[in-house]
């Protein structure tokens, strides 16, 4: 500078901070300053740990921050990591000087290293980070809170009350106690550390003084661009100007890598499928900051909109705590890409009003909004557990619902279904899929989806579609079985008969009227049915008063006796020779006899007709000898069809195959 200006400058009273405020200086020789010493919360307050994170952001800083906005200093100078974000309204960053060693070292009695402390060694930081590092070296050691000036804290190692201290590098070097380090640590630090900042009032006119010593003149900047659900044709006219300034652009799924190749930019993989991470967010956030700390123009191009589920927020608090600006541009949200590619509208006048959009990544943390439209991002791994939480939060299991697979894409494949039939339906290595649940869903023609009944009865499947049936497995009566003995002897002395398929009810009857015994001697029991095939069979028999379960599988019938405490009954179940033991299993549990007699055999059908699975959106399986017969015939479950199964057992034995 040519000529000499005066400036207030508040400044921790700490020897470090001084020292800190002298560094700045040295670099304008010419500025004349007055020295504005003050004592922040932090100081005032030294025993507060700082090991629980839950200090507030301007613990360090509150003070001088005060002092800039009432006017009684020009600027403040802190070191970086201590300021807050964001800064308060009315201050800004007037500089960012250049990093000092951003490393972290030991200081230890005897100057022993990390590897030699003795177990059960105390040392001593203020940082939570530090802590879990240190404990990933040496479980076997002790972290104890420690607080005050560098030279308070060393005087606690000198004096035995920690062993050791862990202590930024750049701390040492600058009140020259760099012969008290015992070890440079190999451990990960803030990125902010050793930078110094200079904070002043929002139009500061010392900002063009500070200028000079500002690294952020030579950072780039970091454009989030959201390209939509995959289909180049939706990306925005913004985001194509975005790549085409790029120096790096990092993407991820649902990105096309040809089309990005149109670009001169660098193009860095940085995507997050379920179980193939090839970052995780943090470091994600690194790369970024990296990149535009190289002066780099930088594009963080993600698939949808970067502000839906996609982290955006937490890469821009990120890198804005950094002093990198950052822009956003929107893209096509893939819950709206849906809805056009679809014709399956969010709202509609007179059925839907409001919708919501909800993340299905996550099975315990799924949320049930009441919106009249629901969509799942995510859905396709936890599509049980959603549906499991919707229903008892009130949605009919009639609710119409649709699948959508790669949205927008050649590939893209609807499935339509309901939440009652999506409480066992699983889709293999299909994702990324969007679910959509509300009565919208009903405007789009489900009657042209084509479906795969494999069970031994048509009316195994009763929803809209073109149905081909193709029964995998066939039934044989078991002759000579303990059932006529049971009906000739002990029937009178049951108090349940509980059938769970209408083969069950069919030769269960067939043996009962070789007996010639009035029907009432069944009729006065209390008789049990799973599904509504199997109801249906029962009053072919006359059979009305009975319980059925509320699902289509034997949990039902379990959940029943639990809820009114069904004990001490003498119970007959009929069943197929090839029937899980769970049901006779749990009511045993419960304190019943159980009699489980084996009336009827399946078996792989060896006439079933070989069909082109391609064409199927949707395979229903009612049993899980069915599973074990179209796997034994195909070779596998095909991906991107919906699979259905008849029950919690069938679902089970489906989920067993694809893991």
């Amino acid at each position: 500078m040519a000529h000499s200006q005066h400036i207030i400058v508040a400044a921790r009273a700490s020897a470090l901070s001084l020292v800190q405020v002298q560094e700045v200086f040295s670099a304008l020789p010419t500025v004349d300053y007055e020295l504005l010493k003050m004592a922040s919360f932090g100081d005032k307050n030294k025993h507060i740990p700082l090991l629980n994170n839950c200090v507030a952001d301007d613990f360090f800083t509150r003070e001088l921050d005060h002092a800039l906005l009432y006017g009684s200093a020009d600027v403040a100078i802190h070191s970086a990591k201590d300021v807050p974000y964001p800064l308060p309204a009315g201050l800004e960053l007037l500089a960012l000087t250049a990093a000092a060693d951003q490393s972290d070292s030991l200081v230890s009695r005897h100057n022993l290293t990390l590897e030699t402390l003795p177990a059960g060694a105390k040392i001593g930081t203020s940082s939570a980070q530090r802590k879990a590092e240190v404990l990933a070296l040496r479980p076997d050691l002790e972290i104890v809170p420690i607080r005050g000036t560098i030279e308070e804290r060393i005087a606690q190692v000198d004096s035995g009350e920690v062993d050791a201290l862990i202590v930024a590098t750049c701390a040492l070097f600058r009140l020259g106690l760099e012969h008290r380090i015992a070890q440079i640590l190999p451990c990960k630090t803030h990125s902010l550390q050793g930078n110094l900042a200079v904070v002043g009032r929002a139009n500061s006119p010392f900002k063009v003084l500070f200028s000079a010593i500002d690294i952020r003149k030579t950072y780039g900047t970091v454009t989030l661009v959201g390209f939509g659900p995959g289909n180049p044709d939706l990306l925005t006219l913004g985001g194509e100007k975005a790549l085409a300034a790029a120096d790096v652009i990092f993407h991820d799924d649902l990105i096309d890598s040809d089309f990005l190749q149109t670009y001169d930019a660098e193009t860095i993989y940085v995507g997050k499928r379920k179980g193939q991470h090839s970052h995780a967010q943090n470091d994600i956030n690194e790369v970024l900051y990296n990149a535009a700390r190289q002066g780099k123009n930088v594009v963080r191009l993600k698939g949808g909109d970067p502000m839906v589920f996609a982290h955006g927020r937490e890469e821009i608090d990120f890198l804005q705590s950094r002093f990198v600006e950052v822009r956003v541009i929107p893209g096509v949200s893939s819950g709206i890409a849906m809805s056009s590619y679809t014709h399956i509208p969010l709202t509609h006048r007179g059925v839907a009003s409001s919708v919501a959009f909800v993340s299905g990544h996550s099975p315990e943390t799924a949320q049930t909004p009441t919106a009249d439209t629901l969509v799942y991002y995510m859905a396709g791994t936890h599509l049980a557990h959603i549906v499991a939480k919707l229903i008892p939060a009130g949605r009919s299991p009639e609710t119409p619902a649709a699948l959508v697979h790669n949205v927008s894409l050649a590939g893209q494949k609807t499935f339509f279904s309901t939440l009652g039939e999506l409480q066992y339906a699983l889709l293999k290595n299909t994702t990324p899929v969007l679910l959509t649940v509300g009565e919208v869903v009903n405007f789009e023609n489900k009657q042209m989806q084509h479906i795969l009944v494999t069970g031994t009865h048509p009316e195994d499947y009763t929803g809209a579609g073109i149905i081909t049936h193709t029964p995998l497995i066939s039934i044989e009566k078991i002759e000579h079985s303990a059932l006529a003995e049971i009906l000739k002897i002990e029937i009178d002395t049951f108090d349940w008969v509980i059938f769970t398929s209408r083969y069950g009810v069919q030769f269960f009857f067939e043996e009962y009227e070789k007996t010639k015994f009035p029907l009432r001697r069944i009729g006065v029991k209390e008789i049990a049915s799973v599904g509504r095939t199997t109801t249906a069979e029962l009053h072919k028999h006359s059979i009305y008063h009975l319980m059925q379960s509320p699902t289509e599988s034997a949990e039902g019938i379990v959940d029943f006796f639990k809820e009114y405490n069904c004990t001490g009954q003498k119970i007959l179940l009929p069943r197929s020779q090839k029937g899980l033991k769970f049901l006779s299993s749990e009511l045993q549990k419960l304190g019943n006899t159980v009699i489980d007699v084996p009336i009827y055999n399946n078996k792989p059908n060896e006439n079933a007709e070989t069909v082109d699975l391609q064409k199927f959106s949707k395979i229903v399986f009612s049993s899980p000898s069915g599973v074990d017969a179209f796997v034994q015939k195909y070779g596998e479950l095909p991906a991107k069809t919906l699979l259905v199964a008849k029950g919690k057992t069938t679902f089970e034995r489906l989920q067993t195959e694809i893991q």
